[in-house]
């Protein structure tokens, strides 16, 4: 059997308060038909990034709800790990292309994972290219298989890509964080978006008093009585992090007080983590207002939970970025963010909220130091970015929408629609960008090519408007798209 994942146990009802009783009833309505369903969730890792944040908070709901939920992970050496971390970058555009034994590698990792699942499920639902390659190996039997891929696939190196696609082709829904995520050529014709979202309740997202988080700040070495800014993500290359460093000596020209943290966390399948962690510690350790730390140093969710929450200014500064959850979860604490406009973020800080998207790290430095020093302006613009996370990006809007998914690819009578549900399916209208369901008649509309489309917000219609084929991959089966008659 692959390696099965403890997550305890939680009930749906303790989120009334975050997320509100009527959201809370909804779920138990769209989870009523989907009682005893057996669901397995496959990934690579049970701890490090945000896939297996999102998985440790949703399994006990979903069992809570009634649906009987496994999450398991694969199996794989340095080998396999460092091949499937060359796969992932190259599905985001990096140049390297696979070797023979980069093919030869995930090839028989796949198989062995395959003999390894032996329990059958009704539904499957497998997380990002690592174990992409199960169902071709394991088959699909009576069962519904769904691929769920977390990164921007946009743009995906071509030779990598040609290796990958075939796994797909079985599958009968993918599922992309936003709509310009789809690659070209996709094997599926079911394409499904839904953004991730944030436990508000886990340790990383629960309340904390100032007097606690300053505390804890203090315990590993930083001064909370100085300005502070921080980035927090995983040590990867698209995440920037030297950006960072050169950002933040900008800003300290302007206030030499200002200190930086650096907090990641270390992966089981993220071996080149290792080789960015050790060149910025090497950095770290000529500046002693640089801190970096990792979960593998003892630096774990409440402590970034306490440098979200105490920070006067968060830094994302990401090359490439799936959804980018790190801004939400810093939004929902209050605590303004300086961000790069890549992949998911900038729906999270639609129309301003929540901070300010930059393009270079000189105008990052620049925001961080003014956000600093203008401490009313940063607090209205933390206070609307958490009220924009409360809407959108709170863990039981995506249960509804995933709950909504399983109901449909399984073939079963779901229940009437409900305002919870955000994101629009298949047979629904919805944003090309966002995947956010529209009223067309409150929808931003604009026409290309003959063909109506909605958006939720100005800021999505420009960016659809700026590569329009790029969405396009999405909407092929939907009826969003409507032909203007006349």
């Amino acid at each position: 059997m692959l390696q099965a994942v403890d997550v305890g146990r939680n009930s749906i009802d303790t989120y009334q308060d975050s997320a509100g009783s009527d959201a809370v009833e909804q779920l138990r309505e769209l989870a009523r038909p989907l009682k005893g369903i057996r669901v397995l969730h496959v990934n690579a890792t049970p701890y490090g990034g945000g896939v297996a944040e999102i998985l440790r908070a949703e399994i006990p709901l979903l069992r809570d709800l009634g649906l009987e939920v496994d999450w398991r992970i694969i199996t794989g050496g340095e080998a396999f790990f460092r091949t499937t971390k060359a796969m992932h970058n190259g599905l985001q555009g990096s140049e390297r292309d696979l070797t023979d034994l980069d093919r030869a590698i995930y090839v028989e990792n796949a198989k062995i994972n395959a003999q390894l699942q032996s329990k059958e499920y009704d539904l499957y639902f497998v997380h990002d290219p690592q174990p992409m390659g199960l169902l071709e190996f394991h088959g699909r039997g009576s069962a519904k298989w769904i691929w769920r891929c977390h990164i921007d696939t946009s743009q995906p190196n071509p030779d990598v890509w040609d290796f990958l696609r075939p796994f797909l082709k079985h599958y009968d829904a993918a599922v992309f964080t936003l709509g310009g995520f789809v690659p070209p050529d996709l094997p599926i014709d079911r394409v499904e978006i839904i953004p991730p979202a944030i436990d508000p309740l886990s340790p990383k997202n629960m309340e904390l008093t100032p007097d606690i988080a300053n505390g804890v700040l203090q315990w590993i070495g930083v001064d909370p009585d100085r300005p502070l800014t921080a980035q927090v993500s995983r040590f990867d290359p698209w995440k920037d992090p030297l950006g960072v460093i050169q950002a933040y000596r900008v800003a300290k020209e302007q206030m030499p007080d200002l200190q930086l943290a650096l907090v990641g966390s270390m992966a089981l399948d993220d071996p080149e983590g290792w080789d960015i962690y050790n060149q910025i510690r090497e950095i770290g350790d000529k500046d002693p207002d640089l801190f970096v730390f990792t979960n593998l140093t003892g630096v774990g969710n409440i402590e970034v939970n306490a440098f979200q929450r105490m920070a006067d200014v968060v830094i994302q500064l990401s090359i490439r970025e799936g959804f980018g959850l790190v801004v939400s979860e810093t939004l929902w604490k209050g605590t303004p963010v300086v961000a790069r406009a890549a992949g998911g973020i900038p729906l999270q800080m639609e129309g301003g909220a929540g901070g300010v998207l930059v393009q270079s790290v000189e105008d990052c430095a620049t925001h961080v130091a003014r956000l600093i020093e203008h401490r009313d302006e940063a607090s209205r613009l933390g206070e609307l970015g958490r009220e924009l996370v409360r809407e959108r990006f709170l863990l039981t809007r995506m249960i509804a929408d995933e709950l909504r998914l399983y109901t449909s690819v399984l073939g079963m009578r779901p229940p009437r629609p409900t305002p919870v549900a955000m994101m629009g399916l298949a047979d629904e209208i919805r944003d090309p960008v966002s995947g956010v369901a529209v009223d067309p008649a409150k929808a931003i509309v604009f026409v290309y090519e003959g063909t109506t489309y909605y958006f939720q917000s100005e800021e999505c219609r420009q960016q659809f408007c700026e590569d329009p084929v790029r969405f396009l991959r999405s909407t092929g089966s939907w009826p969003v798209v409507r032909k203007d008659e006349g």
